[in-house]
């Protein structure tokens, strides 16, 4: 559904009176199209003393063709600034931070992006340290509510180890692909990661099943993972089969209908990926989802359980028998879509909001075992999307979700998709237990 009010702010008449009347002002954000280069200008780079990512991060971006500096001359304008905060060991070190951003804070350009980078502080041993590295949260979120411009910002922690393995997270990241994504807190574990022999396709050669793909995020979804080389398999309920079947016709994939909160439902679809020509089924995403909305005092039982058993109990089962027959190998992926109800509760959607929050705990939970199995588990939590569904919100709710953030807009399905694709590359191998919100960073939640 189309934004009438962003693209009226974007107008000539438009700009003048949000200015004016200090309406919100949402910014045409930098997406990613086929062709586009990873950013459209140099990166300035910083480091705080000591850091270990500068002279890394500074290699791998020069080798993707990113003109790196460490100082910007009057009037140049940079498309990123990122800084290595490693460094920082106490409180007195985080006055790094401010001569870093202070002088070049109005040098970024519209959808500029802003990445820290830091150590994850529960693998700290000194007090000091642990605490100046989780200010950094603080940091990023800040700026990302206050450079505007369709700015993002976000903050990275990299284990000690994991600095080869953070190229696939700087291309998202610094790319049109995050373009919904800001406030986020990422943690890249140690360890190597494949590089892919071409990033433009990094899903070369994979099968990935999609669930609730017919239609809006879903069907962006299979779209953006066959572009980027993925075999699709987009799975959906027999009652949306005439768009299942435009979905896998688009991504030259297959459609396989299917509900999978029967009771053989799970079991079916592993014999389906079994019998296969790979044997399985190297990327999972769980996208199918539902609401019943109502308060809990006027909620039927039938309202609450099959939200539950769509949006939670499927996945679960779905996920159990796979992993108990070997039908994900080493290197496979599994992304949930959650929710920012799942995070800020919503009201009238307490079945919807535990549902998502039980996705957010199954990422948590697997993380540590699926790890053992070479099997990475993450999750996306997407806030105001322009789809179908939000098209039938009330307006005056409608206009708030899509203003409720940092970006002042909702987020399209391909936001959504991009983050999923991101997770899904073999690059991210050690991406395991996050959960991302696609949200604009909302001011609701955490």
């Amino acid at each position: 559904m189309a934004d009438r009010y962003a693209n009226f702010a974007n107008s000539g008449l438009g700009r003048t009176m949000v200015k004016r009347l200090g309406l919100p002002d949402p910014p045409r954000l930098r997406r990613h199209h086929a062709g586009d280069p990873l950013v459209t200008g140099p990166v300035l780079l910083g480091a705080a003393a000591g850091g270990r990512l500068s002279g890394p991060v500074g290699k791998l971006l020069a080798e993707a063709g990113v003109k790196v500096t460490d100082q910007t001359p009057d009037g140049v304008r940079v498309s990123a600034l990122v800084l290595d905060a490693t460094g920082i060991v106490d409180s007195s070190g985080l006055r790094g931070l401010y001569d870093f951003f202070h002088p070049y804070a109005r040098s970024l350009e519209a959808s500029g992006r802003v990445i820290v980078l830091g150590t994850p502080p529960e693998t700290i041993v000194s007090p000091q340290e642990a605490t100046a590295q989780r200010s950094l949260e603080g940091l990023t979120r800040s700026i990302g509510k206050e450079f505007g411009h369709g700015v993002t910002a976000q903050l990275v922690y990299v284990a000690p180890g994991g600095e080869q393995a953070v190229e696939s997270t700087l291309r998202f990241l610094l790319s049109g692909r995050s373009a919904y994504v800001s406030g986020q807190v990422i943690r890249v574990a140690a360890g190597d990661a494949p590089v892919p022999a071409d990033w433009g396709r990094p899903l070369d050669g994979k099968l990935a099943l999609v669930t609730g793909a017919a239609r809006g995020i879903g069907a962006a979804i299979a779209r953006v993972l066959a572009r980027d080389g993925a075999e699709v398999i987009a799975l959906d309920v027999p009652a949306a089969g005439d768009a299942l079947a435009d979905v896998a016709n688009a991504t030259r994939g297959r459609a396989l209908q299917l509900d999978l909160t029967g009771p053989e439902s799970a079991k079916r679809l592993a014999g389906y990926l079994a019998a296969g020509p790979r044997g399985g089924v190297d990327i999972v995403v769980h996208n199918a989802g539902i609401t019943r909305d109502k308060t809990i005092a006027r909620m039927s039982a039938d309202r609450w359980d099959s939200v539950i058993g769509v949006n939670l109990s499927a996945p679960e089962r779905v996920n159990e028998i796979l992993l108990e027959r070997g039908l994900i190998p080493s290197g496979g992926r599994i992304v949930g879509v959650a929710s920012i109800a799942g995070i800020a509760g919503n009201r009238g959607q307490t079945n919807y909001a535990t549902s998502k929050a039980g996705v957010i705990g199954l990422v948590q939970s697997y993380a540590p075992l699926l790890a053992e199995r070479g099997i990475t588990i993450n999750a996306v939590a997407p806030g105001f999307i322009e789809t179908a569904m939000t098209a039938k919100i009330p307006v005056g709710l409608r206009e708030a979700g899509r203003r409720l953030n940092s970006l002042s807009q909702g987020g399209l399905p391909i936001d959504v998709a991009e983050t999923i694709a991101w997770f899904a590359s073999p690059g991210s191998a050690t991406i395991n237990g996050n959960v991302v919100r696609v949200c604009g960073q909302s001011l609701l939640g955490a």
